[in-house]
């Protein structure tokens, strides 16, 4: 399985999601990269405007944004070589995950913190 992961919509706020990913992605040994325009670091990590931002591979994404905002971001998402990616619950879309296939990502429609054998209520 892939090792490096961005969490679209990270969050500082401890209780969203995209902050907990951020915390169970590295608890369970992945390079984690947030991806938020609107902040420089989540939980000591560089956040990344974009996922086209971050120096060097990313191969897998997970989602913690609107379809509306997922659906102006996944394009990035192949052009930065992400071939898996996580629509977790809320963030998925018929529309969405469509696009996902059309540019020949694997999208996973469930949670994706559950999904690494880990449980949001650890965080």
């Amino acid at each position: 399985m892939p090792r490096h992961v961005a969490v679209i919509g990270a969050s500082n706020d401890r209780r969203k999601y995209g902050n907990k990913a951020v915390r169970a992605f590295r608890a369970q040994g992945y390079t984690v990269y947030p991806i938020n325009p609107h902040e420089t670091s989540i939980e000591g990590l560089v956040a990344y405007a974009k996922v086209t931002d971050v120096p060097g591979p990313v191969e897998m994404a997970t989602m913690y944004v609107p379809p509306a905002i997922g659906l102006t971001v996944v394009d990035d998402l192949a052009r930065k070589g992400v071939t898996k990616v996580w629509f977790n619950p809320g963030s998925e879309s018929a529309a969405l995950v469509a696009r996902a296939k059309a540019l020949g990502l694997a999208p996973v429609e469930t949670c994706s913190i559950v999904a690494i054998g880990d449980s949001p209520a650890n965080y």
